[in-house]
């Protein structure tokens, strides 16, 4: 699951030095509300360093909201982390999943940070559960985010776009766009189903783009998301990304992919208006930043380079208005 672009990667002694430090300030904490304040700086660092498109849209989110995007981000990056980089066998991945689960039910069922610290919660857990509890996120919803890491410790091919969207990228990449609905708001309770939709069709835009881009990283995880059918249709049985006389018709097949995303980018912009107002700037620089890397990668065939979309074209999707709150956020640490 990556739905942002991976910027910067950090081993598990570091996540793991990160966790300490954030519980042990956390627990020295004088409140509740103090505490908070550290585990969401703490995960505003995560964000800050494994993506750089994701962590400039969310500036112009208001402040209260946008520390329970970070969190929410956090609670979603380390199982990512678990399944993508950390260096584990299989059976590992897997007992440090179920493990990170366990401790989000036990999370769930306590009532403040301080006591999910002291028996053992993650401090980014802990804070997300808190997000969870306080804006009525349904639980269940994790829980298909963490099935769907699950998914990749034993990856399999998918026959079809159907099955992708509804076997993976539903657990992958929708729930985690219903997490931030819950906490953008909507204009009205009225609106609220709307903005769900519109949430459902970004993550699938934004998991269809990553999955276009990646097609080589995902290949040497030993994954390949772009359905059969559309493989086989451009006469590729085996995928095989170093195979240059498979690029051209890979090429096709990414922007097929590309091509479907554009529409669910579309779907979730006529519905923009759904949420509640002081979240649609950052709403709309996602799909507009995103937006342009899909077409850059719908207008390339080139397979050896990764498209990126560079900070003057993303600053470019931005409000102009509101520029002045991006060097502030690389400036303070």
């Amino acid at each position: 699951m990556d739905t942002t672009g991976t910027e910067e990667v950090w081993d598990s002694a570091h996540w793991a030095t990160l966790e300490r430090r954030t519980r042990e300030r956390a627990l020295q904490a004088r409140s509740e509300p103090a505490a908070w304040r550290v585990i969401a700086r703490q995960a505003r660092v995560v964000m800050r360093a494994y993506t750089t498109s994701f962590f400039i849209v969310s500036r112009f989110l208001p402040a209260v909201k946008r520390a329970e995007v970070e969190m929410i981000y956090a609670a979603v990056r380390y199982p990512d982390e678990i399944v993508d980089t950390f260096p584990l066998a299989p059976s590992e991945r897997l007992r440090q999943l179920d493990e990170w689960e366990k401790c989000y039910e036990v999370g769930l069922g306590v009532e403040s940070l301080s006591e999910a610290l002291r028996v053992g919660v993650p401090p980014f857990l802990a804070g997300f559960t808190r997000v969870v509890r306080e804006r009525g996120i349904p639980e269940e919803h994790y829980r298909s985010f963490l099935a769907a890491m699950r998914r990749d410790v034993y990856p399999r091919p998918f026959a079809t776009l159907n099955e992708l969207i509804d076997d993976y990228v539903y657990g992958s990449a929708v729930v985690v766009g219903y997490f931030l609905t819950h906490v953008y708001g909507a204009q009205t309770p009225a609106h609220f189903g709307r903005a769900l939709m519109s949430a459902h069709d970004l993550g699938i835009a934004l998991q269809l783009t990553n999955f276009s881009r990646d097609v080589g990283e995902d290949q040497k995880r030993g994954r390949v998301y772009l359905p059969l059918d559309t493989l086989r249709a451009e006469g590729i049985t085996e995928l095989d990304v170093n195979d240059e006389g498979q690029h051209d018709a890979l090429a096709r097949a990414r922007q097929q992919l590309a091509v479907v995303a554009a529409g669910y980018y579309a779907s979730a912009q006529r519905r923009v208006d759904a949420f509640a107002p002081d979240c649609r700037p950052a709403i709309q620089a996602c799909i507009k930043v995103y937006g342009r890397l899909n077409e850059r990668i719908a207008g390339t065939s080139d397979m050896r380079r990764r498209a990126s979309v560079p900070l003057r074209e993303k600053l470019q999707g931005l409000p102009p208005s509101k520029f002045w709150r991006i060097p502030l956020a690389y400036l303070l640490r």
